[in-house]
């Protein structure tokens, strides 16, 4: 058996050119363009790659970006200050801070400093409230990419018995709201879970996310379930080199299970698709127009 390989990499483009339909027509109809604001502070380099990545797709599907670059010497008060402008600006409808944050800065206090209509991650307690008790809200990028990953390989969800391995307040919480919001039955494991491996036996859908890498080994797999690998670890390369894997060990699990997402090009791509459509939701919002169908749960 080898398992159908669920491709991100493809997803995330379609969706990024149903944004840019959505995006063209606020343009036409309503003379609005959507703006997405991305706030990164000192010179981590993977964040600078993220968010080059980030301003670089939001000027392909249409929209404005933002890009606000500080040095690591930058006060909270300055931060804080920067973000009220942004939630008073009208052009700026979602607004990022990219994590993590220099020593220093209290990264809850910022985060929920943003206006939670303009918070396209998701991470204000606001919108964690809203999505825990089934209201509307911002959706987190990541587990959003993973449910719609999910839907179009499944269809429904209901009945289904799903085990998210982790419980961060980025991904592991929020997905396991989204999966019980389609109605599955859900587990949150994590690394002192009693019998992880028999656990995980039992689940039609795992979604692994919990930053160790190849933890996953096939042996835990359900035959034909449904593998969403959310990890992106380094480790040595073969050549010497490094190399990227997820959380799961993608060769042993792709001989069990029914699908799997690859890392990279897996769940990976979906999230900067996700926060563009985030962004286009947000904005349809704030004026008062119907929700573009299909960019969000």
């Amino acid at each position: 058996m080898t398992a159908h390989i669920l491709d991100g990499k493809a997803f995330a483009a379609k969706l990024r050119t149903q944004v840019a339909t959505h995006v063209a027509r606020l343009k036409a109809d309503h003379g609005i363009v959507p703006g997405l604001a991305v706030v990164l502070v000192g010179d981590d380099p993977a964040s600078q790659v993220y968010v080059r990545s980030k301003g670089k797709m939001t000027v392909e599907v249409g929209m404005q970006s933002f890009e606000h670059r500080l040095p690591d010497t930058t006060s909270e008060a300055d931060l804080l200050a920067l973000i009220a402008q942004l939630n008073a600006d009208p052009a700026v409808h979602g607004i990022l801070v990219q994590l993590p944050l220099p020593a220093g800065l209290n990264s809850d206090l910022v985060i929920n400093t943003i206006d939670p209509a303009k918070d396209v991650d998701g991470f204000h307690i606001s919108n964690v409230g809203l999505l825990g008790t089934g209201q509307k809200a911002m959706v987190p990028c990541t587990p959003l990419g993973c449910l719609m990953l999910l839907r179009d390989h499944h269809g429904s969800l209901a009945g289904k018995h799903a085990v998210v391995i982790g419980r961060s307040n980025i991904v592991g919480k929020p997905m396991a709201q989204l999966l019980l919001g389609d109605s599955c039955t859900v587990t949150i494991a994590h690394s002192r879970t009693a019998d992880l491996a028999g656990l995980v036996r039992q689940a039609d859908i795992v979604v692994a996310a919990v930053g160790r890498a190849q933890m996953v080994p096939g042996a835990w797999i359900k035959p034909g379930a449904t593998v969403i690998d959310v990890g992106i670890n380094r480790i040595a390369g073969d050549d010497g080199g490094t190399r990227l894997v997820g959380d799961v060990d993608f060769d042993s699990c792709a001989t069990v299970a029914g699908a799997i997402t690859p890392v990279p090009g897996g769940v990976g791509p979906m999230t900067i698709a996700c926060l563009l459509a985030n962004t286009v939701t947000a904005c349809s919002r704030a004026n008062g127009l119907a929700e573009p169908e299909g960019l969000t749960v």
